[in-house]
């Protein structure tokens, strides 16, 4: 395929599916050809800026790839929560360093995957706390704080040491609260904490 055909064919991928990111045996799939012409291929794509390899195994056209379609292609069943999430809810000043993602898979090794989009962490939790979100990959704001509580609560640091909470009368408690219930009962503790600090309020 010549780099004209390329573009064509993965815009119209775009277009057609909204499949952004490819597996190497996707690639080969759609351009047919076999792993030792597809690797000399995706060298020249990526040298002239038409592929771009966003992490080992996973390419896509450049700028195209946002974090949810990379973490959605590494692992279906994982969403994304925590510091990162809580941030794009705009619940926290501080910038992320890596993306959290809750899943009910075992990634071992891989557990850690270094993106152009950044660095992403699967975290293998508990059934009673994996819930996948209904409507996006990103969990609400609800569900990012009790993520990201329980998750300091582990690693046994404070919230509030880690971040600067804002916008938290944003939250709606009654969402809140009945996301709570799943989580143990330390993690309720420490975001009253939290909403006390804050203004004074307390959970329902």
């Amino acid at each position: 395929m010549k780099a004209i055909d390329w573009q064509k064919t993965l815009q119209e991928q775009r277009d057609k599916y909204g499949k952004v990111v490819f597996t190497v045996t996707e690639l080969s799939n759609i351009s047919s050809l076999d792993a030792k012409s597809l690797k000399v291929s995706l060298s020249r794509l990526i040298d002239h800026g038409i592929i771009q390899r966003y992490t080992k195994g996973r390419y896509g056209m450049p700028g195209a790839v946002m974090i949810a379609d990379m973490v959605s292609s590494i692992d279906p069943v994982a969403y994304i929560t925590g510091m990162y999430a809580l941030y794009q809810h705009q619940l926290i000043t501080q910038v992320p360093t890596e993306i959290s993602c809750f899943t009910n898979h075992r990634h071992n090794r891989s557990r850690v995957r270094v993106t152009a989009l950044g660095r992403i962490v699967f975290v293998c939790v508990t059934s009673s706390i994996y819930s996948y979100p209904q409507e996006n990959v990103v969990v609400s704001p609800e569900q990012a704080l009790s993520d990201f509580v329980y998750l300091c609560r582990k690693r046994g640091v404070c919230p509030s040491d880690i971040v600067t909470f804002r916008n938290l009368r944003r939250l709606d408690l009654d969402i809140l609260h009945t996301c709570l219930k799943k989580y143990p009962a330390t993690v309720k503790r420490e975001i009253e904490k939290l909403f006390q600090w804050f203004d004074g309020g307390t959970l329902p």
